[in-house]
């Protein structure tokens, strides 16, 4: 365990050597110190995080054991429900909207005996790679203040890497658990579709989002995953059965297990040559450690980018069509003090939606109506969907010949924030190595491996089958323990 680590803390908790409160109270001084500058919160929830560490204390003294989080700070994205407070998805049209009830994975982690810190920023309804696009500003990466977190999960990213938290959740519907914990230099990780529940989760796209975890290190992330995965009849594309333990194997090595170094990804289209070095490099650390690496082909993944941006923007457009300021949040027109007569409900629609959502969720809404509209749903999203069913059949036949598949994470280290808001391609393309997991419904995690150039970190992918989590974490402890030093952010201040 390293210091400060989420398993070092419950630990401490649990056999009563440090308090939750005290703990709690570490980090709040942190965020009271460094949250102006680097916004990694939408509401940093102090009073509610003060009564939950209270509540663990007393179990402690009262001889319970308050679960396997015992105290252990959390940050939550502010796509999850919360009852009560405040769930905004960094958006305008979900002003002042408290859910009536609480997430799935909200409450598993509760019951574990976590405590909640506070409401992590992102991308506007998780639409976006830099955190740029939320309503209420950027956030900045821990690293390098003039830097973007990565997303749309940077909120939670950042709050791990600045030493807010030890842990947080995201959501990862093209990469947004992955890419922002590459480019903060801490572990993501995107379970297998179906192994964690969905219900409480404000859906982007209904088919590709997923929970994952945010850790400073591999077991945590794994001890976390195992927290909040398992069945759960309020979703009903949770699967049923029980769910393979992330810890089960961490220590048990590579040694004979076959990893494949995906060409496609290796070789993907703006790939930093500092990038496609850190990959070799981890390659040859897994061969060194007993693994037989060798590369593998993924035809259809070079589609990846193209088949996302169809299918995505094509389910928001169903799933944002509720927000129409009718039952909940924003309301624009007269009837609300501005704008159109309050009888015409078409002009309410459109005000409501014009000034509540950001200019990214609309071209997305814009793209996916198109992509769904008669004359072009065969031309554009029934095309998506069969490239997608390629793809799955490609890592099918990958997967027979190996246990576990290598890729970089992220095209290059964190870009300056406004570097690339004036061009939508050039952004998407940072996901151009994430998106396939997303599309074929398979875990991946991203692991810190070393710097770029310009010191900031570096993160390598491993990719594993559905229902692979036990020996994808095997691999990335192994990656993990290989991996060149990665600084810690000044706001953490310990080295890794």
């Amino acid at each position: 365990m390293i210091a400060g680590s989420a398993s070092a803390i419950a630990a401490a908790v649990r056999s009563g050597d440090r308090s939750a409160v005290e703990v709690l109270e570490e980090h709040l001084a942190r965020v009271g110190r460094h949250e102006a500058d680097i916004h990694a919160f939408n509401l940093v929830l102090e009073d509610q995080a003060r009564a939950q560490a209270a509540a663990v204390d007393q179990a402690v003294a009262a001889g319970r054991d308050p679960g396997p989080l015992a105290g252990v700070p959390v940050a939550l994205k502010d796509n999850l429900c919360t009852r009560g407070i405040p769930t905004t998805c960094s958006s305008r049209i979900l002003e002042g909207w408290k859910p009536p009830y609480s997430a799935t994975v909200v409450e598993r982690l509760a019951g574990a005996g976590a405590v909640f810190v506070g409401k992590t920023n992102l991308d506007e309804f998780a639409m976006g790679s830099s955190t740029e696009n939320s309503a209420f500003g950027p956030t900045a990466n821990p690293h390098d203040l003039s830097r973007v977190p990565g997303g749309s999960s940077g909120g939670s990213a950042a709050a791990v890497a600045a030493g807010f938290a030890p842990l947080a959740l995201g959501s990862d519907t093209g990469g947004s658990i992955r890419q922002p914990a590459a480019l903060c230099g801490v572990v993501g990780a995107k379970p297998t579709y179906g192994l964690v529940s969905r219900y409480g989760l404000i859906a982007f796209a209904s088919s590709l989002d997923q929970i994952g975890p945010f850790a400073l290190d591999v077991a945590d992330a794994a001890l976390l995953l195992d927290v909040m995965a398992g069945p759960d009849p309020c979703d009903s594309t949770c699967l049923a059965d029980p769910p393979p333990g992330a810890r089960a194997r961490l220590a048990g090595g590579v040694e004979g297990l076959r990893v494949g170094v995906v060409r496609e990804l290796a070789n993907a289209e703006g790939l930093a040559p500092e990038v496609q070095g850190r990959l070799d490099d981890a390659a040859a650390s897994l061969s060194a450690a007993g693994a037989k690496v060798d590369e593998v082909s993924v035809p259809a993944a070079v589609y990846g980018l193209s088949a996302y941006y169809l299918i995505a923007p094509a389910e928001a457009s169903s799933n944002l069509a509720r927000y129409d300021g009718v039952r909940y949040g924003l309301r624009a027109g007269r009837a609300a003090g501005t704008g159109a007569d309050p009888t015409d409900i078409l002009a309410m629609y459109t005000d409501t939606r014009s000034a509540g959502f950001g200019a990214e969720v609309k071209r997305r809404i814009m793209l996916g109506t198109y992509a769904l509209s008669a004359g072009y749903y065969d031309a554009y999203y029934g095309k998506a969907q069969q490239v997608r069913t390629l793809m799955v059949r490609d890592f099918d036949a990958a997967y027979r010949d190996f246990d576990v598949l290598l890729a970089p994470t992220a095209p290059g280290t964190a870009f300056e924030l406004g570097a690339k808001t004036a061009d939508p391609l050039t952004m998407y393309l940072n996901d151009v190595c994430t998106i396939p997991s997303n599309l074929v419904g398979h875990p991946a995690i991203s692991v810190p491996f070393g710097t770029g150039a310009d010191g900031l970190p570096l993160g390598v992918q491993v990719l594993a089958p559905a229902l692979g989590e036990t020996v994808m974490f095997q691999v990335a402890a192994v990656l993990e323990a290989a991996a060149p030093p990665t600084p810690a952010s000044p706001m953490r201040g310990e080295a890794r």
